[in-house]
C-alpha cells in the first residue's frame, strides 16, 4: 500500500495542463491532488501570525527588522507593492515548469519589469520539463531554491515544506482559489494562472458543419460530431492518445461540478459512493462523462488512427480548421490561437452536458507558487513580494489566457452560458483520502489516470464493452474502500 501511494504521488500528472503548454511531462500542474480542485496540475510553512508585520507601513524596513517568516510575521495581504521591503538586497530562485516562457523569454522579461519596482532582489529562474518528477525530487532537500511550483503532495507535509501566505479566509479577499492548497487554515499555494474547463473548437469547421446552436448534452454533441464528419474534411474529435496526458488528466478533470452539478461531490462524496460509475440515465454523471469518449471512437468520429496524434502538431491543426474539437482545458485556447493564422477562429464552450437545465464549468488553479520554509527571513520577504507582484502586476496569467487568479488584476477571460463553480475541498480529516483511495484502486483520478482513459480509446476502436470497464472500475474502487476502512454512504 505504502508503495502504491507514493508512486500516485509521484505521477502527478494532474497538472498536465500547464506542462502541455511547454512539452513537459504532467500531472502537473495542475493538477494537484484530486482532494483539491480538478485541475489541475498542480502542485507547488510557517503559522501566519495576526500581526501583518511592521514591513506593511514602514518603507524602510527589511526583512531582517521584521519577525522572521517562519516564525509568521510575513503574510501576502501585509505587503504594499512598492513600497515595503524596497531596501532588501537578495538573490532568489523560482523553479517552474514552463520551459516555453523560458525559450521565448516570457519569464525573463517580467523579471525585467518586477525589476523596475524591486532593483536590488535578483531573480534567477530555472523551467524543467520533467518538473512534476524533478521537483519532488528535489522539494526534500531544502535547497531547490525560494519558489517553486508545488508538486502533488500531502497537504499534511505543506507546512514542512512551505510557509503560508495567510490565513485562507484573509487569502480569499484577494485571490481565488485560496483554499486549494491549504493545511489548517492557513493558505500555502497561489496559482500562477487558473484553469475553467471546457471543450476547444473550431468556430468555421461548426459553422460549415451547419451547427447553429453549442450541444448541451453528450448526444447533442455526438450529433453535432456526425455533422462536422458528413460536412466539413475536419476530424470531428481529436483524442490527442498519443502524448498521455492530454487524455486521462483532461476526461478526469470533469469530473465533479460539471457531469453532477453538486459542488461536494468530487472531493467528499466520491470516495464514499459504493457506485459512482453507474448509468442514470439522463446523460449526466462519470458514466455519461468516459462514454461519449467511447462512442465518438467507435462510430468513427475520431481521427483514423488513434496512436499516431500528435501533441505539437494538433495546434496548428485545430487553427487551419483541420480538427472540430478537442477535450482539453481553458488554458489550451492561447496556444491554439498562436498556433497559425485563424486564431478568431478558435472558441470555447460549456462541456455537454446539462444537469436540471444549467450547465456547470469548474475552474481551479494550476501549479501554484510555493515559497521554501527553509529559506532565509529576506529570502521569504523577497519571494513573497515576487510572488504578489507576479500575480497582481505581471498579467501573467492573462497572457496565458487563463481565468484569473487576482481578485483586483484585469483580465480578458470571458466564458458565457455557464455557471462557473469550484469543487469544494476535502473534509479536513480527509484531506488525503482521494490520494489513498487512487493508491489503492490504482484508477488515479485526477492524478496521472492516463491509462484508465486509454483503454476506453483502446475497448471502443476494437469492439470492447464500455460497460464492462464501467463495472472493473466499480470493482476496484469497491475493493479501495473496503481495504482503507472507508464509511460507504450510498
Amino acid at each position: 500500500m505504502k508503495l502504491k501511494r507514493l508512486m500516485a504521488l509521484g505521477m502527478a500528472a494532474v497538472m498536465t495542463m500547464s506542462l502541455t503548454a511547454c512539452g513537459g511531462s504532467n500531472d502537473g500542474s495542475s493538477n494537484n491532488n484530486a482532494s483539491t480542485d480538478n485541475n489541475a496540475a498542480s502542485t507547488d510553512n510557517n503559522t501566519t501570525s495576526t500581526d501583518n508585520n511592521a514591513a506593511s507601513t514602514d518603507n524602510s524596513t527589511t526583512a531582517d527588522n521584521n519577525t522572521d517568516a517562519s516564525a509568521g510575521g510575513l503574510t501576502y495581504a501585509g505587503i504594499k507593492l512598492g513600497e515595503d521591503y524596497t531596501d532588501i538586497t537578495t538573490t532568489i530562485k523560482f523553479m517552474h515548469h514552463k520551459t516555453d516562457r523560458e525559450e521565448d523569454g516570457t519569464i525573463q522579461k517580467y523579471i525585467d519589469e518586477f525589476n523596475k519596482m524591486y532593483p536590488n532582489i535578483t531573480v534567477e529562474h530555472e523551467g524543467i520539463t520533467d518538473y512534476a518528477e524533478t521537483a519532488l525530487l528535489r522539494l526534500p532537500t531544502g535547497d531547490w531554491g525560494d519558489i517553486m511550483f508545488i508538486p502533488s503532495i500531502d497537504m499534511v507535509d505543506l507546512e514542512t515544506y512551505f510557509i503560508p501566505y495567510g490565513s485562507v479566509s484573509e487569502m480569499s479577499e484577494l485571490v481565488n482559489f485560496a483554499d486549494n492548497w491549504k493545511y489548517q487554515d492557513q493558505c500555502y499555494g497561489i496559482g500562477y494562472m487558473a484553469n475553467a474547463q471546457g471543450l476547444l473548437y473550431n468556430k468555421k469547421v461548426f459553422a460549415d458543419a451547419g451547427i447553429t446552436d453549442l450541444p448541451k448534452t453528450p448526444d447533442e454533441f455526438i450529433a453535432d460530431l456526425k455533422l462536422i464528419k458528413d460536412n466539413t474534411d475536419a476530424i470531428p474529435l481529436y483524442t490527442n492518445y498519443a502524448a498521455g496526458w492530454t487524455l486521462g488528466g483532461q476526461w478526469d478533470a470533469y469530473l465533479g461540478a460539471i457531469t453532477t452539478g453538486d459542488t461536494t461531490w468530487l472531493n467528499q462524496k466520491f470516495t464514499h459512493t459504493a457506485d459512482p460509475f453507474k448509468n442514470n440515465g439522463d446523460g449526466t454523471g462519470a458514466y455519461a462523462l468516459y462514454k461519449i469518449l467511447y462512442d465518438a471512437v467507435a462510430q468513427g468520429l475520431t481521427e483514423e488512427d488513434y496512436t499516431t496524434t500528435d501533441w505539437e502538431g494538433c495546434k496548428g491543426m485545430i487553427n487551419r480548421g483541420e480538427i472540430g474539437t478537442m477535450v482539453l482545458g481553458s488554458w489550451a485556447v492561447a496556444q491554439m490561437k498562436a498556433a497559425g493564422d485563424n486564431p478568431d477562429d478558435i472558441g470555447y464552450m460549456p462541456f455537454p452536458m446539462t444537469i436540471n437545465g444549467k450547465q456547470y464549468a469548474t475552474a481551479g488553479p494550476d501549479y501554484c507558487y510555493g515559497i521554501n520554509a527553509n529559506s532565509s527571513a529576506d529570502n521569504q520577504a523577497a519571494a513573497m513580494v515576487f510572488v504578489k507582484w507576479m500575480v497582481e502586476e505581471s498579467g501573467w496569467c492573462d497572457f496565458e489566457g487563463g481565468y484569473p487568479i487576482s481578485k483586483t488584476a484585469p483580465t480578458s477571460f470571458v466564458f458565457d452560458g455557464v455557471e462557473v463553480v469550484n469543487n469544494d475541498s476535502a473534509p479536513e480529516d480527509e484531506a488525503d483520502l482521494m490520494n489513498q483511495m487512487n493508491a489503492e484502486s490504482e484508477l488515479n483520478f485526477n492524478n496521472g489516470g492516463d491509462s484508465k482513459v486509454a483503454a476506453i480509446v483502446e475497448a471502443a476502436a476494437q469492439g470492447g464493452s464500455y460497460d464492462d470497464i464501467m463495472t472493473e472500475w466499480t470493482q476496484k474502487w469497491n475493493d479501495a474502500q473496503s481495504a482503507l476502512g472507508v464509511d460507504v454512504t450510498n
